[in-house]
């Protein structure tokens, strides 16, 4: 006969992700450990680590957990939504500094991008691709618009806004920004 072990602390999963939050925020992928991650939560690192088995399992563990863990497909109603929800995101300064975090882990923790687009962002990328798509088959975006293309530029438009917007920016000016690209583009609400 098994036994099943020790039930999971609610407590200690909590700890575990915002100390690892606070480390990832503070110093970065690359200067992030387990080992940190476990001194800042008051656990050992075999907690840590019976929870996520490596760095990386736990740096995307930490970043979903900064949104509130969402769902890996959100629902997006239509362009607008789409618009009104990036704008949110781009106006909380909590969230820029995070996003200005996993950015500038694609250089000093290449694997740390690839494993976040491979288990969130591609399924995410796809809602938003089916948005376009949607869009333009309502005439709201010209017929020759191509979806992937217009994304990247969304997603380009957003980092330009991390680097060069200040973080008081409200979600109107956020949205007001990425309405004018879409504007360029060619869409019609």
């Amino acid at each position: 006969m098994s036994t099943a072990g020790r039930p999971r602390s609610k407590e200690a999963d909590a700890a575990i992700l915002a100390a690892g939050l606070e480390l990832f925020l503070e110093r970065g992928a690359e200067a992030f450990s387990i080992e940190q991650v476990a001194k800042r939560a008051g656990v050992t690192r075999a907690t840590v680590y019976r929870r996520f088995p490596d760095k990386t399992r736990l740096l995307l563990a930490t970043i979903e957990s900064a949104y509130g863990s969402p769902p890996r497909k959100p629902e997006i109603r239509d362009l607008e939504h789409l618009l009104t929800a990036w704008a949110q995101v781009l106006a909380d300064p909590a969230q820029r500094r995070l996003l200005r975090r996993l950015y500038g882990a694609i250089e000093d923790y290449p694997e740390l991008a690839a494993a976040y687009q491979a288990q969130f962002g591609e399924a995410r990328d796809d809602v938003r691709l089916a948005v376009l798509e949607q869009a333009r088959e309502r005439g709201q975006l010209p017929a020759d618009t191509d979806p992937a293309v217009l994304l990247d530029l969304l997603t380009g438009a957003g980092w330009q806004h991390l680097a060069t917007r200040p973080d008081t920016c409200s979600a109107a000016e956020c949205e007001r920004f990425l309405r004018a690209v879409c504007h360029q583009a060619g869409y019609r609400s």
